[in-house]
């Protein structure tokens, strides 16, 4: 492969490359007989609660003892579970990485056993966490702060975008309250609260370091979902819990930290959590919207590696945008007319500069909407629409 070509690659959408980096989930996993596992994943029948009005201000004062976090904590943490989740796993699923080692149970086979956090968005018992806490699982169990268990029900889950709902049987359940998390702004509170490694009901308090990170620039190229950056301390079990601002509402779901890194922790926002959640509670399932192109973001050293490597067949005279460097047979694009070499300067409207802005416009609309892209080929500038179709299936792994 030339090294002008290492500056596309293929994502679900079509996405900016990033830098690799060692991403952890925050669960907990202990392999072996009577060992450990935890992993983090929920899904949802049911309406989640709608978004709570959200106050900028900073919280009142009542007393002289007042303390904002410990507030936010009464408010919401009767309504933050545990997540115990069993599996059977074979030598060459073994997470461990090491097959050699001697199994239990028929089969040679090894029980896992996870831990992730969750929360309660319906008083009759549904929990939303991560997909990886109850991946693969054949018994979840769900036990509340105040002690009580109850077996889950995995109502559906959703790998791109780590979304999971899971459903207890039992009623008036103290809820969490949502709220908005595309109003956040970097240096505003961040509470986070869950398990981690096996520490119930832990709180851990920072800022929002900041928003709207890329799944390239996180580390996770796969997943199809955007991420709040936070340095409030979340660590393996946390996975699925509550992030929160300063009135308590929860912001965004605790999913990955960067391993080796102090302070960078990821959280996927709640409205995003909500609208996956949604689809799985109508469909079981999360139809990602599919445009079918490579792309990257036109910059000076672009332009510089394909001038230097003619291989590539692209002659790009604009100086910004977002070029496309291969269109997929039978997509939406290729229906659409749009081509190889053509350079998208706007997408209903808005100015791109980067690859992932698009990628972003186009996960966040449904398949099936008409999206009016603004293209420049060969020197003219057309009018293009395209409607993104589903994610083919070979690429939801």
């Amino acid at each position: 492969m030339s090294k002008t070509s290492d500056n596309f690659h293929r994502l679900s959408a079509d996405a900016d490359k990033g830098a690799r980096k060692v991403v952890t989930y925050l669960s907990l996993l202990l392999v072996g007989a009577g060992g450990t596992f935890v992993a983090d994943r929920l899904l949802m029948p049911g309406a989640l609660p709608p978004p709570a009005a959200r106050a900028l201000s900073s919280p009142g004062m009542p007393g002289t003892n007042y303390n904002f976090i410990a507030a936010a904590v009464a408010k919401v943490g009767p309504a933050v579970v545990r997540l115990d989740a069993d599996r059977t796993v074979s030598a060459r699923e073994d997470s461990s990485g090491r097959g050699d080692r001697p199994f239990f149970g028929p089969g040679g086979n090894r029980l896992q056993q996870g831990t992730g956090s969750g929360f309660i968005i319906n008083a009759d018992g549904l929990i939303v966490t991560n997909a990886h806490v109850v991946e693969g699982a054949q018994k979840v169990t769900v036990t509340l702060k105040d002690g009580r268990e109850f077996d889950g029900e995995v109502l559906g889950s959703d790998r791109l975008t780590d979304v999971a709902v899971v459903k207890i049987s039992a009623g008036e359940l103290p809820v969490v309250t949502v709220g908005d998390a595309e109003q956040l702004q970097p240096g505003e509170w961040a509470i986070a609260i869950g398990n981690p490694l096996g520490l119930d009901n832990t709180v851990t308090a920072g800022i929002i370091s900041a928003t709207g990170r890329s799944s390239s620039q996180v580390g996770v190229p796969g997943k199809r979902v955007g991420f709040i950056q936070t340095d409030a301390a979340i660590n393996p079990g946390n996975s699925g819990g509550p992030l929160l601002n300063q009135q308590g509402d929860v912001i965004g779901m605790n999913t990955a930290i960067i391993g080796g890194a102090q302070g960078l922790g990821f959280a996927i926002p709640i409205n995003q959590v909500q609208r996956f959640a949604s689809q799985l509670i109508a469909t079981g399932q999360v139809f990602h919207p599919f445009l079918g192109i490579r792309m990257a973001t036109i910059t000076p050293e672009l332009i510089e590696q394909l001038q230097a490597d003619r291989s590539f067949g692209l002659n790009i005279t604009d100086k910004s945008g977002v070029l496309i460097a291969e269109v997929i047979s039978n997509s939406s694009a290729s229906a659409a007319g749009l081509k190889k070499g053509d350079v998208i300067q706007k997408i209903d409207g808005q100015a791109l500069t980067k690859a992932g802005q698009l990628q972003q416009i186009v996960q966040n609309s449904s398949v099936g909407d008409r999206l009016l892209l603004t293209v420049r080929r060969q020197g003219q500038t057309l009018k293009i629409f395209v409607q993104p179709g589903p994610l083919p299936s070979k690429y939801h792994e």
